[in-house]
């Protein structure tokens, strides 16, 4: 009953998160599904994204937009089955009960951490894009001071002067 109490504080913080009217009695299908995500009830492989939205719906009254705790419960024994497939129900429900014990919603960096989890190479191919780029458009727009171009520094303009554009010695000739 002290694991009960201690899932029940779980679920009354991730029913609450980005709510501020929210009495954390009813927990909203994104809120269950970040729960799901966050406390490794979801796995992406025996338990997907696709199954946290199934049960969710099944559980809840038909018409609501909401799941209260038992109900939370009852969608737990369906995804227990599916997470811990060797184990027994009672089995299977206690380690799940045991993933989001004690587990608080991430917020700030919750999502760039999952991003980097996806790609974890994602900032060296950002840094090698922009090294790539050429030339670097900046310099183009500004002189050696810093001075911004103006419209010089963002159109192409033309040089009618005869001279070819690389020439160090233009205007010299007489």
């Amino acid at each position: 009953s002290t694991k009960m109490s201690e899932v029940e504080n779980v679920f009354r913080k991730f029913a609450m998160y980005g709510d501020t009217s929210a009495s954390g009695n009813d927990m909203t299908g994104k809120n269950f599904s970040k729960l799901c995500k966050e406390c490794g009830v979801m796995d992406g492989k025996a338990v997907t994204s696709t199954d946290i939205d199934i049960v969710f719906n099944k559980v809840k009254t038909k018409g609501a937009r909401t799941i209260n705790f038992a109900e939370f419960q009852q969608a737990m024994k369906e995804l227990c089955g599916k997470r811990f497939k060797g184990k027994s129900p009672e089995e299977a429900l206690q380690a799940v009960y045991g993933l989001i014990e004690g587990k608080e919603p991430g917020s700030v960096g919750a999502t760039v951490k999952l991003f980097y989890e996806l790609f974890p190479n994602a900032g060296c191919l950002l840094l090698a894009s922009f090294l790539a780029e050429t030339p670097p458009s900046h310099k183009e727009r500004f002189d050696e001071s810093g001075k911004g171009k103006g419209l010089a520094g963002r159109q192409d303009l033309t040089d009618n002067s005869g001279y070819v554009g690389a020439y160090k010695g233009a205007g010299t000739y007489d």
